[in-house]
């Protein structure tokens, strides 16, 4: 069944260093997207998630100097694209891709990527999407098996077929995301890509590339089993965390096996990549 969401709308004075910060300690606590504001950020989290007091207990709230104003209401699923579509203007990620909605005209690119929103996250807006696209971008996907964990709209795997994988395993523990990827596909008229709910790694199938953008605590679960589903040089891609995480999760990839290749870092946002030893 599709869940609520709820929208915090902050506004700081002054903005500037506090909403990066704040946006880092919220990522902490859930809350899966962020879109900036001429005064602050409105951030989303399933509204069952949200704890009131765990919220009100960020360091920021402490800072002397600081005055945070905010306001939260929720989103039923069914408004969820007709806020979309008030706000979602096409993305262009790089020079070779574009994400847009299906009531975008088209654009030449590439990879022209359709995705339409339904409660799911990974429009292209948020910066480890755009991160996440930039190095599928890069590496090798001709006839790769891909896994694709917490896929969202399913805009990785459609992008992985398109750059070759014939065979894309799109998971997420969202019933929402489910329907919203597999209506996705039928939009990039995909062929090889299957959408399952799941909150855990399946372990009966070996890939060759698996994709995770998801958040720090629940990549430092998972790494371990994606060491054993990886064949050997299989690339392994993780977005979800900040700047000041990438140490510990490089330190868990090495530790199962893999070779540390580079990252990208985008407003205090990471993306690496790794290669199965």
């Amino acid at each position: 069944m599709a869940v609520a969401y709820l929208e915090i709308n902050l506004r700081l004075t002054p903005n500037d260093p506090w909403r990066e910060i704040m946006v880092a300690q919220m990522g902490l606590l859930g809350f899966e997207s962020f879109v900036d504001t001429p005064e602050g950020f409105k951030a989303y989290i399933p509204q069952s998630q949200f704890r009131e007091n765990d919220f009100l207990q960020i360091d920021v709230f402490d800072i002397q100097g600081l005055e945070i104003k905010w306001q939260s209401q929720i989103i039923p699923p069914e408004n969820w694209n007709r806020r979309w579509e008030q706000n979602f203007s096409p993305i262009r990620v790089g020079d070779r891709c574009v994400v847009r909605a299906d009531f975008h005209p088209p654009e030449k690119a590439a990879y022209e990527l359709v995705i339409t929103p339904k409660m799911s996250f990974g429009t292209g807006h948020h910066q480890t999407t755009q991160m996440m696209i930039s190095f599928l971008l890069e590496v090798d996907c001709k006839d790769k098996r891909v896994l694709d964990m917490g896929t969202g709209t399913g805009v990785l795997a459609i992008l992985a077929e398109k750059r070759g994988a014939n065979s894309i395993l799109a998971v997420d523990n969202d019933p929402w995301c489910v329907e919203n990827t597999k209506e996705n596909i039928g939009l990039n008229q995909c062929e090889y890509i299957s959408a399952e709910l799941d909150d855990s790694v399946p372990t009966n199938k070996k890939f060759d590339l698996v994709l995770a953008n998801i958040n720090r605590n629940v990549l430092l679960e998972q790494i371990g089993v994606y060491g054993q589903i990886l064949t050997p040089s299989g690339d392994l891609l993780l977005s979800g965390f900040y700047v000041e995480d990438m140490g510990i999760i490089q330190n868990a990839c090495e530790a199962e096996g893999f070779r540390f290749i580079r990252n990208f870092e985008q407003n205090e946002w990471v993306a690496a990549h790794f290669i199965q030893l």
